[in-house]
């Protein structure tokens, strides 16, 4: 037989053993449509696991990371800081395609990876190989000093520009992802080789990322973004309050690059939007901007960070993460703007897709746009009422926004608009705040590492789960 011949015979041998392999290895989750009169607990595994497919199946097929997004458009809606006014959006702006990938939405996606292993909907071994395949491209990938971009390009690993002058390290998005790695480091705990050689991957990664590089030369603050061409030319303070707690948690935890107590006192907690104290409908709110905000921000710190009984200074977490939820509820039960659907089966104000583009959505800038994964990501804080919402959205709405990713990222049922989208930084809290509502799992694991309980001791947090060794 001709060599040529018997060598490609070879070659087609080994691409079908290796597809054979790859779907024996890999556990195909089955997506779901309407299914009637499930239990509430039947409910909650419908939609933690749908929602996990996102991160499953469209994970990126070279890195393993998690895709921005599902859709290629990304219209920003701009705040207009000189007009205090929000600039139309461009919807043609931010054209990414498949090979963007989000690095904190990576993050949430380890997380979420967490919890598949431990409902059982993928195997153990088989999800520490997507995190080995993480943590070997992240090794190899652009970062700056050992902080990664916002987003990147998922099968080259170079960095992909958030804005003209957001070309480099972005330390925000960059907690989020050591959250997810070091949740994926105390769990993966086996002696296994694999799971040693996963741990030591992460430690690599950990190890190596200088916090400290963002005070922009020992100034007492942390500074969001560094560029290598534009080198602190975006000199945006990563102030409170809003979504970046876990950023200076994080900050302090390293073990050898890490902040001090006065970077995070004078940086996050003297800032003019750090206290609140005032009462919306009746509901105090200890932190933020007036009505709170985005939900968001009681969503993406605390997938790791346990708040109940947290505290520091005068201010119980706890209770400004309920709050905020309350608020943000009540805004739509109220309804100054008599958006169609709004009520108590149906709220839930934070960022997201809309039909004007990417939008902050809260009770100060409502458009008549629901995002179910503000609703959903509340489930420890308003289990009650969010399994109100949950039920709403997937028994009665569930033809126009329940899909192969579980929900779409947003709806308005005033302008009958029903995004097609899902975003991995929406998708990742369903999963996992959802989690910590029924087990705590995510809580538990974060508020053990011996790292973070060293952080929050630095920056003056009290908790039960803190070791008083």
């Amino acid at each position: 037989m001709n060599r040529l011949i018997v060598s490609l015979i070879l070659l087609m041998s080994a691409i079908v053993t290796q597809a054979q392999v790859k779907s024996k290895s890999e556990t195909f989750i089955e997506p779901v449509g309407i299914i009637k009169n499930l239990s509430d607990s039947a409910l909650l595994d419908v939609v933690q696991r749908q929602t996990f497919r996102y991160f499953w199946h469209f994970g990126h097929p070279v890195s393993g990371l998690a895709r921005e997004r599902s859709n290629s458009i990304r219209g920003e809606y701009f705040w207009d800081y000189a007009n205090e006014a929000y600039d139309e959006p461009n919807l043609s702006k931010n054209i990414y395609g498949d090979e963007t990938c989000a690095i904190g939405g990576t993050g949430f996606g380890i997380m979420s990876t967490i919890v598949a292993v431990h409902r059982k909907w993928i195997t153990r071994e088989e999800a520490v190989q997507r995190l080995i395949k993480m943590a070997d491209f992240l090794l190899h990938a652009d970062s700056y000093h050992g902080i990664f971009p916002h987003f990147m390009n998922g099968a080259t690993g170079k960095t992909i520009a958030f804005g003209r002058l957001d070309d480099g390290a972005d330390i925000v998005e960059t907690s989020y992802l050591m959250m997810g790695f070091l949740c994926a480091r105390q769990y993966f705990n086996n002696s296994t080789d694999a799971e040693k050689y996963l741990r030591n991957r992460i430690n690599q990664l950990w190890f190596t990322a200088n916090w400290n590089w963002h005070t922009k030369g020992q100034e007492n603050m942390l500074y969001w973004h560094w560029s290598p061409v534009n080198d602190w030319d975006m000199n945006f303070p990563v102030r409170g309050w809003n979504e970046c707690l876990i950023t200076y948690v994080m900050s302090a935890s390293s073990p050898n690059k890490g902040i001090s107590f006065d970077v995070y006192n004078n940086g996050w907690v003297n800032s003019a939007t750090h206290f609140n104290g005032k009462s919306y409908y009746g509901i105090e709110l200890p932190l933020g901007f007036d009505y709170g905000g985005p939900l968001f921000f009681a969503h993406y710190s605390f997938m790791g960070i346990d708040p109940r009984g947290l505290k520091s200074s005068s201010t119980d977490y706890w209770k400004q993460n309920v709050n905020h939820t309350l608020i943000n509820r009540q805004h739509c039960i109220e309804n100054p703007k008599k958006y169609k659907g709004y009520g108590a089966n149906c709220w839930g104000l934070t960022a997201g897709d809309s039909f004007k583009g990417y939008v902050a959505h809260s009770p100060t800038e409502d458009l008549g746009v629901i995002q179910p994964t503000a609703a959903l990501s509340s489930f420890p804080y308003t289990p009650e009422y969010s399994m109100q919402a949950l039920k709403h959205f997937y028994y009665n709405l569930g033809d126009k926004i329940w899909s192969e990713y579980g929900f779409v990222d947003g709806f308005s049922e005033t302008h009958n608009w029903y995004a097609k989208s899902h975003l991995a930084i929406d998708q990742g809290p369903i999963v996992v705040m959802i989690e910590n509502h029924r087990s705590k799992l995510l809580w538990n694991l974060f508020m053990e590492i011996p790292d973070v309980q060293a952080g929050l001791k630095k920056l003056g947090f009290q908790s039960p789960r803190i070791s008083s060794k």
